[in-house]
């Protein structure tokens, strides 16, 4: 699939096919033209995603191929052990949380789950949880803190169900506690936004000692199209919404709101999964070594980072 200012890559891509195809491929030797178009490909491809727009990159982070949570489960983990419910309503299953085995680090693993097809989109709700599942991603982390086991988030939601019976359950008391809460864990947290980072629904699992991006993915108290139904009550005005949120990877990094920014391979995590998934690893095994400090320690200096978001010089 490719996406609308993709499609120049998609007519080579249509080129190459139809060479490979070609039924005179056995008179003629091709295979010089195919790797001239394939190179052709790869230049325009570097072209494109060199000066990509902030809505460009939301398209991006919301591309159906691009890796959910479970893909980085079944890829990076030698085993994982799933466990499910609240204790008190339901299991949502937007969330998937459990234990964890990344080479030798035992660790919990939390993250929101959208569907590919339609069966699983609506068995996932979209990737919006409702307060079951963010009351079972608490439990889960405080089952993390009593075995000591460091908690890995990766987030990908729209953001929070906005229903009716979510708000009848307690949605922003969920929310809010799971960020207190968070504030106080001792035990290493490190949240990967992996696609959309959508408002409360976000920051539900990413009070974090290190929040990471992927490079093409987005972050954000409302979505491009919210925004725009809000302040021009159009929200075909997205793309404009999408400009002045600072929504993007590097905008955020410069404003010291995450971390690090987790490269991508050239065209995005969706055309070399595999690259993605080595380099989450490697990633999640880098900041777990730069976290091993003294509870204490690990806790102030989290507290401390949350309380100077939004700090500013008073002139």
């Amino acid at each position: 699939m490719f996406l609308d200012f993709e499609k120049p890559i998609e007519d080579i891509e249509e080129k190459i096919l139809l060479l490979k195809n070609s039924t005179s491929a056995s008179l003629v030797d091709l295979n010089s033209d195919i790797q001239k178009l394939q190179q052709k490909k790869n230049t325009l491809i570097k072209k494109i995603f060199s000066k990509l727009t902030p809505w460009e990159i939301t398209q991006i982070a919301r591309h159906p191929m691009r890796p959910y949570t479970k893909d980085y489960i079944d890829n990076i983990c030698d085993s994982f052990i799933e466990l499910h419910g609240d204790r008190t309503f339901a299991d949502d299953q937007s969330v998937i949380a459990g234990l964890a085995k990344i080479d030798n680090i035992r660790c919990v693993i939390i993250g929101n789950q959208k569907g590919r097809d339609t069966k699983e989109k609506i068995k996932r709700n979209f990737g919006m949880s409702k307060p079951e599942g963010y009351r079972k991603a608490l439990r889960i982390m405080k089952l993390a803190e009593k075995f000591n086991l460091p908690i890995i988030t990766f987030i990908d939601t729209p953001g929070a169900y906005p229903g009716i019976d979510a708000e009848k359950r307690g949605q922003s008391e969920a929310i809010g506690r799971n960020i207190f809460e968070m504030c106080d864990l001792k035990i290493p947290i490190i949240s990967i936004i992996i696609g959309e980072g959508g408002s409360g629904g976000a920051l539900a699992l990413s009070v974090a000692d290190k929040i990471l991006m992927l490079q093409y993915s987005i972050y954000s108290v409302i979505s491009p199209e919210g925004c725009a139904s809000i302040l021009w009550k159009d929200a075909k005005m997205a793309d404009k919404a999408a400009d002045i949120l600072g929504i993007t990877s590097e905008r955020l990094f410069k404003l010291g709101l995450i971390d690090n920014i987790i490269e991508e391979p050239i065209g995005g995590a969706h055309r070399n999964r595999n690259e993605t998934y080595k380099t989450i690893k490697n990633s999640i095994k880098d900041n777990l070594e730069t976290l091993q400090q003294p509870v204490s320690q690990l806790i102030k200096t989290r507290q401390n980072k949350l309380n100077n978001y939004g700090s500013y010089i008073d002139q």
